[in-house]
């Protein structure tokens, strides 16, 4: 994925499951979380966060010196309906926000796309937070983003692995930088959400004529994984 243009598992037969099992209520929580947003469309303001970003080695400043940590990502998306609304903008810092399209993304059973009963796992990005440092017309943006995992009907337990990207792109909406990484979470049965949060940079330069504040920065998941609908 690519904002603007922009790791997986084969089937297996399951013995029916006793009402009160730990795996149904793995399946219970994720019908009423996750499947409840893919199938009903849900809209960004349910995910984006509202922690907002300050600068570091900049003017306007809205917050403490490189306070943005993988650890306070945790906490925040793991605080699950905590926020809301967009990221806060800080004068002079480019925009840092979730990708409208690809803010989750959901694994499937092989020839199971679109089947709520056929899912494998879930993956959600729901906080981001960002600072940025301008020398001249160079910038570094230190982003950090956090969201769960959450396992389905289908999914089985272990580590998850989620490929993600990060698109920059200028007022017309042309990639002038980007980053790729991947998320993982470890899901059992007893625990079928697990969090995942990440804190990385990326550096570009401010095409001529625009402004960094101009200049928006996408995060989301890749959507070209194998059985991802």
């Amino acid at each position: 994925m690519m904002a603007g243009g922009p790791a997986y598992m084969p089937s297996r037969d399951r013995a029916p499951l006793r009402r009160h099992s730990p795996r149904r209520v793995g399946i219970c929580l994720f019908g009423a979380s996750a499947l409840a947003l893919l199938l009903s469309g849900c809209g960004m303001s349910t995910l984006t966060s509202g922690m907002g970003g300050g600068m570091f080695g900049g003017t306007g400043s809205t917050g403490s010196p490189g306070r943005i940590t993988e650890e306070s990502m945790l906490s925040s998306a793991k605080a699950d309906g905590a926020g809301g609304g967009g990221a806060g903008v800080a004068h002079g810092c480019p925009r840092f926000q979730i990708a409208s399209r690809d803010h989750h993304v959901t694994i499937y059973e092989p020839g199971r796309a679109g089947d709520s009963l056929g899912v494998m796992h879930r993956g959600e990005i729901t906080r981001t937070a960002r600072e940025c440092s301008i020398e001249g017309t160079r910038v570094t943006v230190k982003y950090g983003f956090s969201g769960r995992i959450l396992l389905g009907p289908r999914g089985r337990p272990g580590v998850i692995a989620l490929p993600v990207q990060v698109s920059v792109r200028d007022p017309k909406r042309a990639a002038i930088g980007g980053d790729r990484t991947s998320v993982e979470a470890s899901v059992t049965l007893d625990n079928p959400i697990a969090y995942f949060s990440q804190v990385r940079t990326v550096t570009f330069d401010i095409p001529e004529g625009s402004r960094p504040g101009e200049i928006d920065v996408f995060v989301g998941f890749e959507q070209t994984a194998p059985g991802a609908g």
